[in-house]
């Protein structure tokens, strides 16, 4: 699969404290949250990494955070759970999302899931997983987390995923 292209202009990097993060508002507050005081907290310690969309002047327009976690066997749909051990199972966690209200709308966030997935994909080769799971903070969210295909776990229909076999297939796929 090729790169995920951003609109010219635009760069992806790890955050950095020099990113202008109090700025970044996306009309959702923990997301904004998120970003302006846990990201590098959590980053310096191990527990997730965030990557930042920069424009040609510096600010974030858009930016996401994965984190390895684990799933307990039970919480899993069955279509996946064929020959896996029953125990904890590693998945890759899709932390946080979110885009600056300045450049909402122009499939920057999009991009950005593409970007995200792409990381878990290629990290999963290192260090695999069974899904990559996303807890959405609202029905807008969860629309468009569904419309890239991830499904609810049963019961939880905030918390949606896509199977390793799921993001394999989207890999083989050349984007547009």
């Amino acid at each position: 699969m090729n790169p995920v292209r951003f609109p010219a202009g635009f760069h992806i990097e790890m955050l950095q404290r020099r990113h202008p993060r109090t700025r970044f508002r996306s009309g959702q507050s923990a997301v904004d949250d998120w970003l302006k005081t846990k990201a590098l907290q959590h980053q310096s310690k191990h527990l997730s990494s965030t990557k930042v969309l920069v424009t040609a002047g510096g600010a974030i327009a858009g930016y996401y955070t994965l984190a390895p976690a684990q799933i307990d066997f039970a919480d899993l749909p069955p279509e996946i759970l064929r020959r896996l051990p029953h125990r904890l199972l590693p998945i890759a966690i899709l932390a946080w999302l979110g885009v600056d209200q300045p450049h909402q709308h122009a499939g920057l966030g999009s991009k950005l899931l593409a970007q995200a997935l792409r990381d878990c994909w290629e990290g999963g080769k290192v260090f695999p997983f069974v899904a990559v799971v996303v807890d959405c903070v609202d029905d807008n969210a969860r629309s468009f987390y569904e419309r890239f295909g991830f499904t609810p776990l049963p019961g939880q229909p905030y918390r949606l995923f896509i199977s390793a076999q799921q993001l394999d297939a989207m890999m083989q796929v050349e984007p547009r």
